[in-house]
């Protein structure tokens, strides 16, 4: 079984076929999405929840669908309205089974939007509330033309502010380099990888991937976007991380059956799920 650790299942991308892409993801092997809740704001976070909830547990033409999950969170550029009626709706969704995950949170400085020090407060308090829940953290970090500032901030906090919780993460499709791979492994996050993985001039972050050890690391589309290679341009979907799987098993000298169950493994480690969760 495959897990795609990061879709935005609640995009308007996929109000027509929603079923479909999910039928097809099954197909292909994935039994397990991780449905990301920051939707276009606060206002939307609990969309990827509803998903589970309309979902799990269905058949459709005697079709599984595969097991959903959720977080929630607001991301870096929403975080000039995480006021105290978001936040504590954060920290609602947070309470709730279904929402193993606080995320996608972090620092973008790469596109214009909030101000960096309104990011990082709103990580720092994004922080706090995952923690007082016990849930481990999705991390979005994007450093400006292809700096490391943001990381380097980052970084600060999660030191100070998350090591101490022992909770650790994932650091969403990953693409610095191998000194902030390591670093996040250090600081028990899970490395993971997306599509982009696959792209031409990506040999960089292949070098990286290539030097990862198999306990390490995740597989995630980000759909809709980042389709892989054979896509690109065109609307990802969950069943297409087979192809990111396969690019990252060739990097690393397994088979795709052995990447599929590390990265099985590694997801349900982090989130402290039973084996038995998407069979």
């Amino acid at each position: 079984m495959l897990i795609d650790s990061h879709a935005h299942l609640d995009s308007p991308r996929y109000d027509s076929d929603g079923e479909a892409i999910l039928i097809r993801a099954r197909q292909a092997g994935v039994g397990l999405v991780l449905s990301i809740g920051i939707g276009e704001g606060p206002a939307e976070m609990h969309q990827a929840l509803g998903l589970c909830r309309e979902f799990n547990g269905r058949r459709q033409n005697g079709a599984d669908f595969p097991r959903l999950f959720a977080s929630a969170g607001i991301y870096p550029h929403n975080t000039t309205e995480a006021d105290e009626v978001a936040l504590a709706k954060l920290d609602a969704l947070l309470a709730e089974p279904e929402v193993i995950a606080c995320g996608e949170i972090g620092l973008d400085y790469y596109h214009e939007g909030a101000p960096h020090n309104m990011q990082r407060a709103g990580l720092i308090r994004q922080l706090e509330i995952a923690a007082a829940r016990k849930r481990p953290i999705l991390i979005h970090c994007r450093g400006t033309n292809e700096s490391t500032d943001a990381w380097d901030d980052l970084f600060l906090v999660l030191e100070e502010r998350w090591r101490p919780t022992g909770l650790g993460g994932v650091m969403h499709c990953f693409g610095a380099g191998w000194e902030q791979a390591r670093r996040s492994m250090d600081l028990g996050f899970l490395v993971s990888f997306a599509g982009n993985l696959t792209y031409p001039k990506a040999e960089p972050l292949r070098d990286v991937a290539a030097r990862m050890p198999l306990d390490g690391i995740l597989v995630e589309t980000d759909a809709p976007w980042l389709a892989p290679a054979l896509h690109r341009g065109q609307r990802n979907e969950p069943s297409m991380v087979v192809e990111t799987a396969q690019v990252l098993a060739g990097l690393l000298s397994v088979t795709p059956d052995e990447i599929a169950a590390a990265t099985t493994t590694n997801f349900f480690r982090l989130f402290h799920l039973g084996q038995d969760v998407g069979n």
